[in-house]
């Protein structure tokens, strides 16, 4: 939805290729090899980002580095992990709900839970403070409609940056990011 309201091309961030072995990664227990092949594929898709925003095209991604970063250390990774600074950085949304709507909607999935999945879910308040590190716009979407919450996000675009936001590499929610915008080199945003 997002991609398609700025007119934006859609980028997954573990790239077809990186497919047969995120299943396999995804089979083991080993949460420092997950979060390695993660990481790649990230790397492969930043790339691509790379390559259509200097086309001048704009770039949604469905999440980031920092989804991949808080997602492992909340599981317990211990990687020293520091990010290059040419990677692409965009505005980011962390889509936010109640507990019992967030379970609502999990349970509505047409997917099964993995293991992963269901190891995510013993540990949200880690998740939360691990998130808490990286600057984002933070969006409720509680009671809202994919097209209310896309309003919300697009209102927010018009108003300025939120004085919590910032434009580094961070991750949000696996539906729905805004576009990567174009990085100039030797520029950052406020």
């Amino acid at each position: 939805m997002l991609a398609a309201a700025r007119q934006a091309v859609l980028v997954p961030t573990v790239p077809s290729l990186y497919q047969p072995l995120r299943h396999a990664v995804d089979e083991r227990t080993n949460i420092e090899a997950r979060m390695c092949l993660y990481l790649s594929a990230l790397f492969t898709a930043a790339e691509q980002i790379q390559r259509h925003l200097d086309a001048g095209v704009p770039v949604v991604v469905e999440s980031y580095f920092a989804r991949c970063l808080a997602t492992h250390r909340a599981l317990g990774s211990r990687l020293g992990i520091t990010l290059p600074s040419r990677l692409p950085t965009p505005v980011t949304y962390h889509l936010v709900c109640d507990d019992d709507e967030r379970q609502r909607r999990l349970g509505g999935r047409n997917k099964p839970a993995s293991r992963w999945d269901a190891l995510i879910e013993t540990v949200p308040d880690r998740v939360t403070d691990a998130y808490a590190s990286f600057p984002m716009h933070r969006v409720d979407t509680t009671g809202r409609s994919p097209d209310e919450v896309l309003r919300v996000i697009t209102d927010i675009d018009t108003q300025g940056a939120h004085s919590h936001a910032d434009t580094e590499p961070v991750g949000a929610h696996p539906h729905l990011l805004p576009a990567v915008p174009r990085h100039v080199t030797g520029t950052r945003h406020p």
